[in-house]
């Protein structure tokens, strides 16, 4: 008979993987969510000066019209907070430490914003070899669209999911959820799982993962 009861000693299949999270909003915390649930040791950097801006995501009703951080609550769970300044010398030595004990890191800056920070995947992956990383866009780290602005709604117009939904006499419509962010964050979490094991079993080396909102939807769709 299986056992389904709860075992809070439990510490899942990803044990031992320490993953450094420095991204922003939905796409890379659906990510991160995936290996913290399974096991993985999820360190999300955040700014010191409010955070992640999850953290202000509220859903308010009448008995709660301060709105309650619904997304921050499910989206952070099984994961360590950790308030590290990039913008000092300070901040970016303790972000080199820890990248050089960590096996994966997750980012969500614009394309080159790592870069300027002395963080360039070439630098991180001097520091250590084996890390896997995750460079998480709306439209990838090349072509025309690159340093344009890259949200969900947007992607979910270019990839043509607005234009299949909804009726026929009406005009497109969006999706009433994150679901470009959903959709890339389950996918980066099977490449981390890859690359992962790519790195730790067949011998590779450190993996640079592209990882775009909008080529997953399109990739469903």
């Amino acid at each position: 008979m299986l056992d389904v009861s709860f075992d809070p000693t439990h510490s899942g299949p990803l044990r031992g993987l320490r993953v450094l999270d420095l991204s922003r909003l939905v796409a890379g915390n659906m990510l991160s969510l995936q290996l913290a649930d399974f096991g993985a040791e999820v360190i999300k950097v955040e700014d010191p000066d409010g955070g992640d801006t999850l953290r202000q995501w509220r859903e308010r009703g009448p008995e709660h019209p301060e709105g309650v951080p619904v997304w921050w609550k499910v989206y952070a769970r099984n994961k360590k907070s950790l308030a590290i300044d990039l913008r000092s010398e300070p901040g970016r030595a303790a972000l080199r430490t820890l990248a050089a004990g960590a096996q994966v890191l997750i980012e969500s800056f614009r394309p080159g914003t790592l870069e300027k920070m002395g963080f360039a995947p070439e630098a991180l992956l001097a520091l250590n070899p084996k890390l896997v990383i995750v460079r998480l866009t709306g439209w990838g780290q090349t072509g025309p669209y690159h340093q344009q602005p890259g949200f969900g709604s947007l992607v979910e117009a270019m990839s043509g999911f607005a234009a299949k939904n909804g009726a026929p006499e009406a005009p497109p419509m969006l999706p009433n959820m994150a679901l470009a962010d959903m959709v890339a964050g389950l996918y980066g979490a099977f490449a981390v799982a890859a690359a992962v094991r790519e790195v730790e079993t067949n011998g590779g080396a450190g993996q640079v993962i592209d990882l775009s909102l909008l080529e997953p939807l399109l990739s469903i769709m």
